[in-house]
């Protein structure tokens, strides 16, 4: 496994060197290194889920890094179930989103450029599945942070998007300075940075409960921050100013993938520290039902997807919470797939109508059947419907939430399931069937290219098939392929089957007679329940809220501290220092000229004097001589007379 696991991913960085230092004024080429980069790499993945299903024992290999003062800090690669999954996820999802991405950024100045932060954003991905320390996992970490600012900001001319790539950046920093500190509580208690050492010493009871608990909520601040849950997931709608591949990309199986991926990968830590387990499992119900409900009332296709996102990571995130490690992950695979589907089929209904409003849209199905059943089918996967992927995966966390004593989680988890059937299919029947409401780009609206359909098309299959891996009774289904300590599966709940399944139909049709079939008038239910639906729509105020309690008062501060500490005090003693220095130079002037010059100079003028006088006495002629001779002589005999 380890022969092949490092090359995953060291092709896409090798696909971004070349780019950026070859091939970049050649878009072709550009995008034929990159996408073959990361099939590449997705054949190496399925080789390493091979061996992992062959021999499941864990396998690592490191190498020490740095050695300070006997203090050791290594880089390595840990394979097992969960890198396995992950791998095959991301290089999936990363290939069918490289190949779309041909077609959608056709024309674009920067194309090769947005195919070099592709190859880096799989790259650092990878390599944070891969890592089997905290040091390497935050490097990766912070490298996943920056390509994310690259691509959603990639079309930094409008300002949206710019501002939007700078929030994502910032809201996630956030969020990892408390990570980081988790990461030195955590291996300042357990003398090490290694995961699997780590968690030897959280089951033999090193590291003191409290410790632990402390260490494991900030932890998990980096995985609010990365997985945009409650309170900072506030960048994740706005993250939709980038190209839609890219909202794919990050929504499916990267970036938001991360945080599920950290907690799932320090379960036993969680595990250990229930208090901590809660705090988890409590900050996702409440993501997963405040994201759900927003989504009931957007108008532009990609933030109603958007916070479909942040609501099925909030699933994620409870039900491993809950200790439900298989359940977690298994929604996280799943999701990956219908989740990049929708983004893809968002980005083809884009394409076509130049517009993200589906209120311009309406009636495209006959023009573009292949992205209206691809969409469809996800639509119908995130809802839950049997047999389709989400349902298996949905009904594991539901069955998971049900053996918890306290029944909250259970009650969201099946309110969000109708929820998230409700705006899918709201989404679904304003988009595709109707009658058109803008003419213009409804006449101008076609199918998209192959380039684009056929990801379409695998991603269905995928949304359809590839939870059948963990349908509850199979022997060998997801659950003994991914597990944590010990393979175990929730045992199948048919009651809650029947109810999800229920509550989910219910969804639909409710969005059915809306949309649809007009019996119940959204308009007014508008007018009955104003407040509800203003509150909604504005998304419960947080951009509002943080605006006041956290910006403007650092703006303020930040006024204050030009106006007063930098004008006021800073420039002053800069300027002072520079009105000092120069008074020193006139200073210094003035003795160099009047007392080191005037010394020099008045030597050399005595100098001069004392020639010139000397030189009086060489006259050269001969009657001088005499006389000088002859009055010397004068001098001599006065001088012995006296």
């Amino acid at each position: 496994m380890l022969s092949f696991a490092w090359i995953i991913p060291l092709l896409p960085l090798l696909a971004f060197i070349t780019i950026v230092f070859f091939t970049r004024r050649n878009q072709k080429l550009s995008s034929l290194i990159s996408i073959g980069a990361i099939c590449l790499s997705w054949i190496f993945s399925v080789i390493v889920i091979a061996s992992v299903l062959k021999n499941p024992v864990p396998s690592e290999f490191e190498f020490t890094w740095l050695n300070l003062m006997g203090f050791q800090v290594k880089m390595g690669i840990l394979i097992d179930s969960l890198t396995a999954i992950m791998l095959f996820v991301v290089c999936t999802v990363s290939s069918l989103v490289h190949i779309y991405s041909v077609g959608y950024m056709q024309g674009d100045p920067r194309f090769s450029r947005f195919f070099s932060f592709l190859s880096l954003f799989s790259f650092s991905m990878l390599g944070l599945v891969l890592a089997n320390n905290f040091v390497e996992i935050f490097v990766f970490w912070e490298l996943v942070g920056l390509t994310s600012y690259l691509l959603i900001g990639f079309w930094f001319e409008k300002k949206t998007a710019s501002d939007a790539g700078k929030k994502a950046f910032i809201t996630t920093r956030t969020g990892d300075l408390g990570f980081i500190v988790g990461i030195l509580i955590l291996t300042t208690a357990a003398g090490t940075f290694n995961f699997r050492e780590m968690f030897h010493a959280v089951e033999t009871g090193q590291i003191p409960f409290g410790i632990l608990t402390l260490g494991a909520i900030f932890l998990f601040a980096g995985a609010v921050g990365k997985s945009a849950q409650f309170p900072l997931h506030v960048w994740l709608p706005d993250a939709m100013e980038g190209p839609t591949p890219v909202s794919a990309l990050i929504h499916a199986a990267t970036m938001v993938a991360a945080g599920v991926y950290l907690v799932a990968r320090t379960m036993t830590i969680y595990l250990a520290a229930p208090n901590a387990a809660l705090v988890v499992a409590s900050i996702g119900c409440i993501t997963a039902f405040m994201a759900a409900s927003i989504g009931l009332v957007q108008n532009d296709i990609k933030r109603v997807l958007a916070y479909s996102t942040i609501s099925q990571l909030g699933y994620m995130i409870m039900v491993l919470g809950l200790g439900g490690y298989t359940a977690g992950t298994f929604h996280l695979y799943t999701h990956a797939f219908f989740k990049a589907l929708l983004f893809l089929g968002a980005g083809s209904v884009i394409h076509a109508t130049q517009t993200n409003d589906i209120w311009e849209m309406g009636g495209l199905y006959p023009k573009m059947k292949i992205t209206a059943i691809t969409f469809i089918i996800a639509s119908l996967s995130i809802a839950g419907i049997f047999p389709l992927s989400g349902f298996w995966s949905k009904d594991e966390i539901l069955t998971v939430a049900s053996h918890y004593p306290n029944p909250i989680f259970l009650i969201v988890g099946i309110l969000v399931a109708g929820m998230t059937a409700f705006y899918m299919f709201r989404l679904c029947f304003v988009t595709f069937f109707g009658k058109p409401r803008d003419q213009h780009k409804f006449e101008h609206a076609h199918e998209s290219p192959k380039v684009m359909t056929v990801p379409l098309m695998i991603l269905a299959f995928l949304s359809v098939f590839a939870g059948w891996v963990g349908i509850p009774w199979l022997q060998h289904g997801y659950g003994s392929f991914v597990f944590h300590q010990e393979p175990h599966h929730a045992e199948p709940n048919y009651i809650l089957m029947i109810v999800s399944t229920l509550v989910a139909l219910s969804g639909i049709y409710l969005a059915y007679a809306m949309y649809y079939k007009k019996s119940i008038s959204p308009e007014k239910l508008k007018a009955k329940f104003p407040f509800p639906y203003k509150v909604l729509y504005n998304k419960y105020y947080f951009d509002e809220l943080y605006q006041i309690i956290i910006i403007n008062p650092i703006m303020k501060l930040s006024g204050f501290l030009f106006n007063r500490v930098d004008v006021g005090v800073v420039d002053r003693l800069v300027n002072g220092a520079g009105n000092f220095t120069v008074f020193l130079s006139d200073v210094k002037e003035w003795f160099d000229s009047h007392i080191v010059d005037g010394a020099v100079n008045g030597i050399a003028s005595l100098a001069r004097g004392t020639g010139s006088g000397l030189r009086r006495i060489q006259t050269g002629q001969l009657q001088n001589y005499a006389f000088v001779i002859f009055f010397g002589l004068v001098l001599i005999i006065l001088f012995k007379l006296s």
